[in-house]
């Protein structure tokens, strides 16, 4: 969680800011460094791989040149993720025909959460992989990226469920930086940052 503290500060001030203008673009969150010609590095999602609910790898490529909104879950979760479902089909229903955004569910449960419990989940939500991808994969690299998304995913025995995970929704851009997220069991939150997503979309 190197990365939470820092972006929890800067969209908050962020937000501070548009009681008095509307800023045309996303500001881009985390850490930035100088680069060695003067330019400025951003926060960047590294590399990662896992497999969706279709069997299929999904990884960077996935991702080319495309929005996509992200969060962690788990299906016997019984606190906030019923709820953060809730907002994340509303977020693929009104998104559906824009072919720039996708949307990427990471399980934090993956020993239970095999690919064909994933597909049934989707399938009950009456969403497809070709626009929702429920992922798994090695739990360690599920955790492990949650912290670049400023997240929360780990084991926890005293967690309902058994997990402790963040209900914050995330809007990564083309380039692999996160731009906004929100509370996920929010839905007033959840209508700021789907306008959020229509600022991204508009981006040139």
């Amino acid at each position: 969680m190197r990365y939470l503290g820092f972006a929890i500060i800067l969209f908050a001030i962020f937000n501070a800011c548009q009681t008095s203008f509307e800023p045309k673009t996303l500001p881009i969150l985390g850490e930035r460094e100088a680069g060695p010609k003067g330019d400025t590095i951003y926060h960047t999602i590294p590399d990662f791989s896992f497999v969706n609910q279709d069997s299929q790898v999904v990884n960077n490529a996935t991702f080319a040149g495309k929005a996509y909104v992200t969060d962690f879950f788990f299906i016997a979760c019984p606190t906030i993720c019923p709820k953060t479902a809730k907002q994340m089909l509303r977020i693929h229903d009104k998104f559906k025909d824009e072919p720039n955004l996708l949307l990427m569910a990471h399980t934090v449960a993956p020993k239970y959460d095999t690919v064909a419990a994933l597909n049934k989940y989707a399938q009950n939500l009456g969403v497809s992989a070709e626009k929702w991808h429920f992922v798994t994969g090695p739990q360690a690299e599920i955790y492990g990226i949650a912290d670049d998304y400023f997240s929360v995913a780990q084991e926890d025995a005293t967690a309902p469920g058994g997990y402790d995970h963040s209900g914050r929704l995330i809007l990564v851009d083309k380039n692999r930086h996160v731009r906004s997220f929100c509370d996920g069991t929010d839905p007033e939150d959840v209508d700021r940052f789907m306008k959020d997503i229509e600022k991204l979309l508009n981006e040139k």
